[in-house]
């Protein structure tokens, strides 16, 4: 037998962690720690300077047992706030992106000699319930079970032997250790069996109160490239599922993107949506079988409210979405009607390969650049060409066309019809499909200036889903293209609530506020866009403009050029020229025209822009050219001409009144 010290502390910083007490220490002082987290942090200590990958941890310290990633992440962020650090700046832990977690301070090992210790004999004998197999201190009352023989987490630190002196005494204490250990694994067992049939028994736990909820992106395990998108899908999936019901509301797609990171941690992220429950999940595919893991967490304290393992064939993805929506209504005591019952258990397509294709689109739609959009319309078409009837394709076709068209990717007269069309295609098959009626009022609106008609769709979109963001979102626009301000920010404010963490609707409250003329709680709102992520050019984009018409034209040269240096795209050209002009810096702006001028020969440049500047230039004429022919292109920009307060200076002109009128508008 090898012999070795049981007491042994580990000492890093103004830190101590002595596994036998299994306590961690402060200047002397106790921290609490659970015991999940106690292990984790041993198991770091131990392998310091080492990198433990995400398996190991996993087996080491829940062998045997579904535990989803997110359980780990959530430990390891506990930690980092203990030990008084964060992510991006490691003292103590340092992340290896897609492989584990690296102890990075340096360790000092303390040995006392005479500490009690148990022997490898009688340890192996207890090898289901300890964390690793080198010390029996590390047994923690929570289920453990450490199979295969050897420990995950084989310690850095050499073994050493006791003096001879100290035998003795060791020999005695070791059969004391042995009947309180037996003892102690009797009541765990006893606690266990009692948790498991509890657990049996009861079913899901249920929880009532919790009225908001983020579905944050699975974790891939182990995926493939191709694969990568199966995660925000599954949480795309049951958002789309779960916003049907309108007794809780379900944040969007869109405002969890942002937390796709392997290491999120599921708390902080509910407390940033402002949500009282997050779900979070992990989800693998090997070959044609999938394993979903997922568990409902209280934002309030961390708790789990229920967790569940799905291990099924890939055409089965749709059973397993049926039962997680199902568990959040059991657990959450929701009363359902009918028709949420319905639509709760609705599927799009029973074609997996189909739903693939989608969940792809989604992913790259969602990304909300050209180029993902444009990756998004070809999965779109692939799905609906293997399966004709897929509603939500459709709608994710129409959206990607309406977008594409906004952003001054695709010509209007091209993109805008195509959209109407797929949204009307959408409806034909799902009348009920809340994200068709939204593409549909929107192509309405601004390829048909069908006002009355658009406003029934979006109506009937809110109606059908009321904690749809962006159904208020663009409903809002609608508002705002027809001067009913009051109702417009009125909507953009319900977005914001429904969405708190979106980049993209913080910045349209300022921009409505700015349509309405109010411009100092438009400047109040874009800055704290601009705050939110400095890096977000359109906040840039909107201040500057807002800043012209206070007379700051220095400070809006600065962030349209700021915006510019962001966003190299025709339309922040077209501000910045426009920044310029107002300025009096003339040469700059006629400079700008001439590049846009030049670029829409290479590409489509949305005549907008280069109106944008002339209007700037006091150039009527050059102004209203442009404009013309933005209209006989049938540009979705043409709704904005009635309150963009950039065309002020024109409305005098008949010209300008003929052009509303044409455009659908009443001067």
């Amino acid at each position: 037998m090898i012999s070795r010290p049981a007491k042994r502390l580990y000492r890093f910083g103004s830190f101590s962690l002595d596994p036998a007490e299994h306590v961690l220490l402060r200047d002397g002082e106790p921290i609490p720690l659970r015991p999940k987290e106690f292990a984790v942090l041993l198991a770091l200590v131990e392998n310091h300077g080492h990198v433990l990958t995400k398996d190991e941890f996993l087996k080491g310290i829940w062998p045997g047992q579904f535990v989803e990633e997110g359980n780990l992440n959530r430990h390891i962020s506990s930690l980092r706030r203990v030990l008084g650090e964060s992510s991006d700046a490691p003292q103590y832990v340092e992340t290896v992106p897609k492989v584990g977690y690296r102890f990075v301070a340096n360790v000092r090992e303390v040995v006392h000699p005479s500490t009690d210790i148990v022997e490898p004999g009688f340890r192996d004998q207890i090898s289901d319930m300890v964390i690793e197999r080198r010390t029996v201190a590390r047994i923690v009352t929570e289920e453990e079970d450490v199979a295969n023989g050897g420990g995950v987490f084989e310690s850095s630190l050499e073994p050493k032997a006791l003096p001879a002196t100290a035998e003795k005494d060791v020999n005695r204490k070791r059969a004391v250790a042995r009947v309180a250990v037996a003892a102690l694994l009797v009541g765990l067992t006893l606690a266990l069996a009692y948790a498991w049939s509890s657990r049996k028994s009861q079913g899901t736990k249920t929880v009532a109160s919790v009225r908001s909820m983020a579905v944050l992106p699975f974790k891939p395990i182990g995926a493939a490239d191709e694969d990568q998108y199966l995660g925000l899908g599954m949480a795309d999936a049951l958002i789309t599922k779960l916003s049907n019901i309108r007794e809780i509301n379900i944040r969007p797609t869109s405002a969890v993107r942002k937390y796709e990171a392997p290491d999120q941690d599921p708390v902080a992220a509910g407390r940033e949506l402002r949500v009282e429950a997050v779900m979070e999940g992990s989800v693998q595919r090997v070959g044609d079988r999938i394993r979903v893991t997922v568990q409902l967490v209280s934002v309030r304290d961390g708790a789990p409210l229920w967790a569940e393992k799905f291990d099924e064939q890939f055409t089965n993805i749709f059973a397993v979405q049926d039962q997680i929506s199902e568990q959040v209504v059991r657990s959450l005591t929701l009363t359902l009607s009918s028709t949420e019952k319905e639509m709760l258990s609705k599927r799009y397509t029973a074609n997996s390969e189909a739903y693939q294709l989608y969940l792809k689109g989604r992913y790259f739609s969602d990304k909300r650049t050209e180029e993902g959009l444009k990756r998004g319309l070809e999965h779109f078409q692939q799905a609906i060409d293997l399966d004709p009837n897929y509603a939500l394709a459709y709608a994710g076709l129409a959206d990607s066309y309406i977008l594409l068209s906004m952003y001054g990717a695709l010509p209007p007269k091209e993109s805008l019809p195509r959209a109407k069309a797929m949204a009307t295609k959408a409806l034909e098959i799902d009348e009920e499909l809340a994200e068709a009626h939204i593409s549909l009022a929107f192509a309405r609106m601004t390829n048909d200036r069908d006002w009355s008609g658009a406003e029934v769709e979006f109506k009937r979109a809110i109606e059908l889903n009321p904690n749809h963001a962006t159904a208020h979102h663009w409903y809002a626009e609608y508002l705002a293209s027809l001067k009913r301000h009051d109702e417009a920010i009125a909507e953009i404010e319900r977005a914001q609530e429904l969405d708190p963490v979106s980049l993209i609707v913080h910045t349209e409250v300022g921009r409505h506020f700015y349509y309405a003329r109010q411009y100092d709680r438009a400047i109040e709102q874009l800055r704290k866009a601009v705050e939110m992520d400095p890096n977000f050019a359109r906040a840039h984009q909107y201040l500057g403009r807002t800043y012209v018409k206070e007379g700051m034209y220095e400070e809006a040269a600065a962030e349209c050029q700021k915006a510019w240096q962001l966003d190299h795209t025709p339309r922040t050209l077209g501000f910045l020229g426009y920044a310029y002009a107002v300025s009096g810096k003339r040469g700059a702006a006629q400079k700008v025209i001439e590049e846009l001028k030049g670029e829409s020969k290479r590409r489509y440049v949305s005549p907008y822009w280069i109106a944008v500047v002339y209007a700037g230039l006091g150039d009527t004429d050059g102004a209203l050219e442009w404009l013309e022919r933005l209209y006989e292109e049938r540009s979705g920009f043409l709704i904005f001409l009635k309150v963009e307060p950039i065309f002020d200076s024109l409305r005098s002109d008949p010209r300008f009144t003929d052009l509303l009128r044409r455009a659908g508008h009443t001067p």
